[in-house]
C-alpha cells in the first residue's frame, strides 16, 4: 500500500522516517518529497508498505500523533490522475 505522509518537518530524514514505519512492519521504499530548484524537503512523503494490514496499523497508529514537533497526517495514497 501506498501511504500518504504529511505535515512532515523539513528536518525529517527518510531514514528516520523509515525506522518510525518500520515498527508496524517492512517499508519497501520512502520518498520525502524536495523541491527541484532548493532540494528543500516540501513537508511530505510517500512510503510503500507491501503488506496491507501493517500498513493500515501504520495508518491508525502513527495519524494526528506528534512527530519531530508536527501533528503527522496519514492517509492511503490516492493515485495520480
Amino acid at each position: 500500500m501506498n501511504i500518504y505522509i504529511g505535515n512532515l518537518n523539513y528536518r525529517v530524514q527518510e531514514d528516520n522516517l523509515r525506522r518510525s514505519l518500520q515498527e508496524y512492519g517492512d517499508v519497501s521504499s520512502i520518498k520525502v518529497i524536495k523541491d527541484h530548484e532548493t532540494g528543500r524537503s516540501k513537508g511530505y512523503a510517500f512510503a510503500e508498505m507491501p503488506d496491507e494490514g501493517e500498513a493500515r496499523e501504520a495508518i491508525g497508529g502513527l495519524h494526528e500523533t506528534q512527530y519531530e514537533g508536527r501533528q503527522l497526517v496519514m492517509k492511503q495514497a490516492m493515485p495520480r490522475r
